[in-house]
């Protein structure tokens, strides 16, 4: 009797020491669809996509400005702004991606531009439905549908025969019509060339300021140097709308830009005092600003033609002296 007492009484002890062992809970995996080795797990941020890079955009390096990026790529800084819905015109960053381009150009020069039915990009002749081929084929008067051999019954004679014996009728071609030559396939790049050089035929310049350049047009320094006197007066070189007024192109001073072409503008750098607005029309000879020594060490005017953005040299514009 006291053996069964001890027997029941250690399996009890066993028991309970089984349900006071502490347990380590069974491991839960996530199996909802999307989560799993390779995907992001839940509350980490996905990788953001990739600003576009490459034509008709610009990426920001160090001590770059908005302003100075705008006069790079001749447009205006704020239409740069609403390209790329900045808040405010300061507040761009290093390896920033700026459009510098309208985005219907950039697209459409990027595919390879198409000239009338003829897309320049592959060299394969596009046309629209409806449009008339190239090269007039002939066509058979019966519409070009095989109409012999003949189905129907005669009786039979040697003449009907014959007849059936012949060969099928060649349809001739009316050769007293001339053909008229497929027209010369014009390309994206002599439209543009076409279109700066008629650009530059329109604008009559004329000299910003009165005095002799100092030294020749250097591609350094992007312009020429016009030396004079404090309160000297600095016109337009010719017709255009101001763009840019102001100082916040470092090296510059205090600087007026005139956009004279989709292509062609001009700028009028280190005044003492400027004398119009931007988005001002402005004409040929008309007073913009003071000469003086804003950001310079002497006093003088710089000078800039820029084509397509990129600083040209003024003699070949401006008349000879």
């Amino acid at each position: 009797m006291k053996k069964t007492r001890f027997i029941v009484l250690g399996v009890l002890v066993g028991v309970l020491a089984a349900c006071t062992t502490p347990r380590t809970p069974a491991p839960v995996v996530d199996r909802r669809p999307g989560i799993g080795a390779g995907n992001a797990t839940p509350g980490t941020a996905s990788e953001a996509p990739k600003a576009p890079e490459g034509r008709g955009y610009y990426t920001v390096k160090k001590s770059d400005t908005l302003y100075r990026i705008a006069l790079e790529f001749g447009q205006s800084y704020r239409d740069i702004v609403a390209w790329n819905k900045l808040e405010n015109a300061n507040d761009i960053k290093v390896d920033q991606v700026l459009r510098v381009q309208p985005p219907d150009t950039g697209s459409a020069l990027a595919g390879g531009a198409q000239i009338g039915n003829v897309s320049t990009s592959s060299g394969v002749e596009v046309r629209s439905l409806g449009s008339a081929p190239s090269t007039p084929a002939a066509i058979p008067a019966s519409g070009g549908n095989k109409s012999t051999p003949r189905g129907d019954k005669r009786p039979y004679s040697d003449s009907a025969l014959a007849e059936l014996q012949k060969p099928d009728a060649t349809p001739s071609v009316d050769t007293s019509k001339s053909v008229v030559p497929a027209a010369p396939v014009t390309t994206a790049a002599d439209t543009a060339a076409a279109s700066a050089a008629d650009d530059e035929g329109r604008v009559d310049w004329m000299w910003p300021a009165e005095g002799k350049p100092s030294g020749a047009f250097d591609q350094g320094k992007k312009g020429i140097d016009i030396p004079g006197k404090a309160g000297q007066p600095v016109v337009a070189a010719a017709g255009g709308k101001v763009m840019y007024a102001g100082s916040g192109i470092r090296g510059y001073g205090n600087l007026v830009i005139i956009k004279h072409t989709s292509i062609l503008l001009s700028a009028y750098a280190h005044n003492k005092t400027i004398l119009v607005k931007e988005g001002q029309t402005v004409s040929k000879g008309q007073k913009i600003a003071e000469m003086g020594n804003s950001d310079s060490d002497t006093v003088k005017l710089h000078f800039e033609i820029r084509q397509q953005g990129k600083p040209v040299d003024p003699s070949k514009f401006l008349p000879s002296r």
